[in-house]
């Protein structure tokens, strides 16, 4: 039987899901609203320079990878425990090293620098366990306009 902290929680959890807009990543209408391919800078530069991200709104946050054919299973699964999907594609196409598959790994997520930051490293040493490449990141979200 769940606590009442657990079911108050679950309760306001919920109630702040259906008070924000809902995307989905494979949404046609998103827009790139930060780019973060500078491993130097700070997640909160990134986010701090941008004049189109709206930080109240979800976004999807988009990580670039390249990674070796055999390993992309594998990183699928293991991704897809947090809620990330692995699709094809991203700068990894014109910047990875012969013999990489350039990989997208993006999911829905509230924006913040210190989650990017967290995720930026744990893409990093997943590519680097995988014998791949990290790109950095950017993220999509409905245009203001």
């Amino acid at each position: 039987m769940k606590s009442i902290h657990a079911r108050w929680s679950a309760f306001r959890a919920a109630r702040r899901a259906r008070s924000r807009p809902v995307i989905s990543v494979g949404d046609p209408a998103l827009k790139v609203v930060v780019t973060a391919f500078d491993e130097t800078e700070a997640a909160s530069a990134a986010l701090g320079r941008s004049e189109r991200w709206q930080p109240e709104l979800p976004a999807v946050l988009r990580h670039h990878l390249a990674l070796p054919d055999h390993s992309i299973e594998a990183a699928r699964v293991l991704l897809a425990a947090d809620g990330w999907e692995l699709r094809p594609g991203g700068r990894g196409g014109e910047l990875a090293a012969p013999g990489l598959t350039a990989l997208i790994a993006l999911r829905v997520q509230q924006l913040d620098a210190l989650h990017c930051s967290q995720e930026s490293s744990r893409m990093a040493g997943l590519a680097q366990r995988h014998g791949g490449q990290s790109f950095g990141w950017d993220a999509l979200q409905p245009d203001p306009s």
